[in-house]
């Protein structure tokens, strides 16, 4: 009788049920899908980070060209703003397109530098420095140059 009650219970061993384990399984699924989204969202954040870094320096290396011209240089290019459609990395993609835009006030010159990215280079100038939050500007620097 006794050997009986200990083949019973050593047939019977404790573990997970079926639907415990798929309950776990879908509460691991459902987590690692909130994961999946948070490592989307960052890889789009850094995108998006890097173009705004990009246009940046874009804006900044104009600037300072225009910090190494003369009077008259800059005298010469501020009678027409600049608009450079710029290929950074020689792909022969276009990547982002930059306006320049030179206003003389005495010994100084106001200079603004917008940059877009490409998929702004068929949309009028006019209408890019008018509206440019809405064409999604990745930079905008002003400063005052004085000779």
């Amino acid at each position: 009788m006794i050997l009986k009650k200990k083949i019973l219970s050593a047939s019977r061993k404790s573990g997970f049920s079926l639907i415990e384990v798929l309950v776990g399984v879908a509460l691991i699924g459902i987590a690692m899908l909130g994961l999946a989204q948070l490592f989307v969202y960052s890889v789009l954040s850094n995108a998006r980070a890097d173009d705004i870094s990009n246009g940046v320096f874009l804006a900044q290396q104009e600037i300072d060209f225009l910090r190494n011209l003369t009077g008259p240089e800059i005298s010469a290019l501020a009678a027409s703003s600049l608009d450079e459609q710029l290929d950074i990395n020689n792909d022969g993609t276009l990547d982002y397109r930059r306006i320049t835009q030179l206003q003389s006030s005495g010994p100084y010159w106001e200079v603004r530098v917008l940059v877009f990215s490409a998929e702004q280079i068929g949309v009028g100038k006019d209408i890019l420095i008018q509206e440019p939050i809405k064409h999604h500007i990745k930079a905008d620097v002003s400063t005052i140059i004085g000779r």
